[in-house]
Parts: C-alpha cells; sequence; structure tokens
C-alpha cells in the first residue's frame, strides 16, 4: 500500500512538471509575439504579460483593436501605376556588301 502511494506521488509530480513545461512553452509562444506588437503599435511592451491573467488576453485585444495606434502610415507604394513597357525594338538589319 504504501509502495502505491509513493508511486502515484512520483506519477502527479512528473505530470505536474510537464504541465508546467508545457505552460512555459505556450505562454512564451504568446508573449513574445504580443510583446512585439504593443512594441509597434506605440504602447508598452509589458501589456503583453497581460495575457497570463485571466480574461487579460481579452482586454489586451480590445485595447490594441480599438486604440489609436502611434505610428506612421507607410506609403502606398503597392498602388502605384506600373510604368509602361518598353517600346519593341527593331532587329538589326542584316550586313550589305
Amino acid at each position: 500500500m504504501n509502495g502505491d502511494t509513493q508511486q502515484m506521488s512520483g506519477i502527479l509530480a512528473a505530470v505536474f512538471g510537464f504541465y508546467a513545461v508545457f505552460l512555459l512553452v505556450i505562454l512564451t509562444a504568446v508573449i513574445i509575439p504580443l510583446w512585439f506588437i504593443c512594441k509597434k503599435a506605440g504602447f508598452s511592451p509589458w501589456l503583453s504579460f497581460l495575457i497570463i491573467v485571466p480574461f487579460g488576453g481579452l482586454v489586451l485585444l480590445y485595447v490594441l483593436a480599438f486604440a489609436e495606434w502611434k505610428v506612421v502610415p507607410a506609403p502606398h507604394l503597392a498602388f502605384q501605376t506600373p510604368l509602361p513597357p518598353p517600346p519593341p525594338q527593331q532587329p538589326p538589319l542584316p550586313p550589305q556588301v
């Protein structure tokens, strides 16, 4: 009976350890992109840690969606009209003797 209890506690410790590592990896995979998004939007990057708090990610999503971003708009280079193709060139004339 005592061996079963020790074995069960070892299994639970392994499961909780795996869960802690898995949670750390997932949080890192979410916090790092949010850090860069907040920084590019002109907010404090530390807001990305709101994802740890329950419903904090939802609050951060609404803040990012409805706030005025403090960035300069990029020029619309993709919408310029393309240059016309060059006129076709005449083939060279054969040499005259």
